[in-house]
């Protein structure tokens, strides 16, 4: 039991010397390839600390492996500025003038759904309140906002990358008729709708395929 807590001990001061010399990214929003060696590391740790058999200097020895390994990449990415697009990725604009983009969607294997919701969590609720929108390398959203805000009051998703959402259009009144109708009014199938919301004011956003987005009203039924 006592060479137990010793082995602990030892391997988490090494531990907690490592996470700080790695830097402060550790222990914030962290780079693809920080998050990997991070899980290698706390592996690492945790068997030289469960098996008394394994000699500890081997767990020590592959925790500052990692870490060399860390450094060069670290360096790699500072020096070689395509190298760093490799080992961390770039940025992707996913909201633009026009509205948003589903190729960079597709590209950071999202949906419409995924984007609004990571927009109401930095504090956009309406898919219009920015002028773009964009994912860091570390999977952070950022904007550069409006002005003033849509509305104050909350959308629905009625249809994401063409599939209606038949809870939230019959929440607000949008029958399978009244969608078809307004779908043809804008002359439209739903396979082709990027994104459709509706708030309750009856403010409409909706972006065609290959075309910029569209504010429209509307009467709304329900009540959310």
């Amino acid at each position: 039991m006592a060479l137990i807590l010793i082995r602990t001990a030892i391997i988490f001061i090494t531990l907690l010397l490592i996470m700080r010399l790695m830097g402060k990214s550790q222990v914030g929003e962290m780079q693809p390839f920080e998050f990997v060696i991070s899980l290698l590391i706390a592996e690492l740790a945790c068997i030289p600390m469960a098996d008394t058999s394994i000699p500890l200097l081997y767990g020590i020895i592959a925790i500052v492996t990692i870490f060399i390994l860390h450094e060069i990449m670290w360096l790699l990415s500072l020096w070689f500025k395509p190298a760093k697009t490799v080992i961390s990725g770039k940025p992707s604009v996913v909201i633009n003038k026009n509205g948003i983009d589903e190729f960079q969607l597709k590209k950071n294997n999202m949906d419409v759904s995924d984007l609004v919701e990571s927009m109401r969590v930095a504090g956009y609720f309406n898919l219009d309140d920015v002028y773009y929108g964009l994912f860091e390398s570390n999977g952070s959203f950022s904007a550069l906002p409006k002005e003033e805000i849509a509305s104050t009051s909350l959308p629905l998703m009625l249809i994401d990358r063409g599939k209606p959402d038949n809870q939230n259009l019959e929440r607000c009144g949008f029958d399978k008729e009244r969608l078809n109708a307004f779908l043809k009014e804008q002359n439209a199938k739903p396979k082709e709708v990027v994104a459709m919301t509706i708030n309750g004011e009856g403010r409409i956003y909706f972006q065609k395929r290959g075309e910029k987005y569209k504010i429209l009203n509307t009467e709304v039924k329900g009540q959310w």
